[in-house]
């Protein structure tokens, strides 16, 4: 009778499988919370969905992130694919933990990341490394503003970071971190596999940086994310092996170089609005300098609003929830939509349109808007929000402020977008030339 039974069972499971909405997010990406909100009246707040077989519950909106980052109701252990959390944030890191645990270690990312101070000490790192880029492309460089931003980000946070190395080095380091961020959406694909090359390169010079300061063969400056991570210890007293205080030491850098992907926005961005072009530059001719220009910032968190990372972000019901009539039990899933909540109509006015306007009055309190949440939502220090947040937002007006110098010209070509693909950018990077030079010319079969 079992032997019977297993093609009956099998084909329930294939059925199930039929319905589930897995494969959806990997053939929509970013279209894929659109076609999961057709199931329901306009506005709701809450949808059904089925995740990997499980009973799941798509969310938006304020409520939604209230739902999702309520620790008595929700955990995130677990809940993120293994293929992800392997490849982009690494085994055993901080996004894996709950409870106390990952309140013990959030609190060494506070620190090494989220205060004010942090920001002005990688000031310096970015008005240089941004300047050198920005020089490069006056001096005819071809760079495009995407591999320009890892380069300059990386070299940045790197050095921020205390870890030790020649501009080069860095460069190539922070490439290997790229395409980890490039490469980890694509499950099966040739850049999956080369991200999981990169992982355990990166894995392995990173523990080696943690052991060669446990044994004094390295000096790390005080304060620095090296120096923390390699003294971190667990919540039970216990120093973290070396590997897993280098997958939290690259936890501290490689936010930033994935902000190249923003960069790549911003350019396609500042090309379909000159107009932000002339005021920004303006503005940082007033100022002298890179960092900080009110302008570039309302730009870049207008960036970060339409252009999010990923579009969702997944967790575990702990209790029986509802919201807005739908209702998951224990043990199924929750699913936070993070670009339908960025852009979502009862918060914001207009959100369809591009309008870094929408932040002039917001400042430093971008975290009290609870329907904005690129990095994360809830409590930095008691949540699961990015604390290298104000660090993103300086590197990418930085950034910003750079793709408006008047001496550069972004070119048209290649801003098209795959919302298909996760993560995405313009395809190009967005080109950026100098305005002296030829806008053609030279061998006709490699023209800019």
């Amino acid at each position: 009778m079992a032997l019977i039974d297993l093609p009956v069972r099998a084909a329930r499971r294939l059925g199930a499988l039929a319905h589930d909405d897995a494969p959806t997010l990997l053939t929509r990406g970013y279209g894929f919370g659109p076609r999961i909100w057709r199931r329901v009246r306009p506005g709701a707040r809450s949808a059904p969905m089925r995740l990997l077989g499980d009973d799941t519950v798509f969310v938006r909106g304020v409520e939604g992130v209230e739902l999702f980052y309520d620790e008595t109701r929700i955990a995130r252990s677990g809940a993120m694919p293994a293929l992800v959390q392997e490849s982009l944030f690494g085994h055993g890191s901080v996004h894996s933990l709950d409870g106390d645990a990952h309140k013990h270690r959030k609190a060494t990312f506070i620190d090494v990341a989220y205060e004010d101070e942090q920001v002005e000490r990688l000031t310096p790192w970015l008005e240089r490394e941004w300047q050198s880029e920005r020089r490069a492309w006056l001096d005819g460089g071809t760079r495009s503003a995407y591999d320009a931003a890892v380069g300059a980000l990386g070299r940045a946070i790197m050095g921020w970071a205390g870890v030790p190395g020649t501009p080069a080095a860095k460069t190539r380091w922070a490439a290997r971190l790229a395409q980890i961020v490039d490469g980890f959406g694509s499950p099966y694909s040739p850049e999956y596999l080369a991200a999981l090359a990169n992982r355990w390169w990166s894995d392995r010079h990173s523990a080696r940086l943690i052991e060669a300061v446990r044994h004094g063969a390295l000096n790390a400056e005080p304060g620095t994310a090296l120096e923390q991570w390699a003294h971190h210890r667990d919540h039970d007293g216990e120093l973290l092996p070396a590997r897993i205080a280098g997958v939290e030491l690259q936890n501290s850098i490689r936010p930033m170089i994935a902000v190249a992907r923003f960069v790549a926005f911003a350019a396609k961005a500042l090309n379909e609005h000159p107009e932000w072009r002339e005021r920004i530059a303006a503005e940082a001719a007033e100022r002298g300098a890179l960092v900080g220009g009110p302008l570039s910032i309302m730009f870049a968190q207008e960036i970060r609003r339409t252009s999010p990372f990923v579009p969702m972000l997944p967790g575990w019901a702990i209790a029986d929830v509802e919201l807005d009539g739908q209702k998951v039990d224990a043990g199924g899933r929750v699913v936070l939509d993070i670009l339908g909540t960025n852009t979502d109509d009862r918060f914001w006015a207009r959100p369809e349109r591009f309008d870094p306007e929408r932040f002039r009055d917001v400042g430093a309190d971008y975290e009290a808007l609870a329907a904005f949440i690129p990095h994360g939502g809830a409590d930095v220090a008691t949540g699961h929000r990015c604390p290298g947040e104000k660090l993103a937002i300086a590197g990418l007006a930085a950034a910003v402020t750079v793709l408006s110098d008047l001496g550069l010209r972004i070119l048209d070509d290649g801003l098209d977008v795959n919302r298909r693909r996760l993560p995405t950018k313009p395809r190009s990077g967005g080109k950026v030339r100098s305005v002296s030079a030829p806008a053609s010319g030279g061998c006709p079969f490699h023209r800019s």
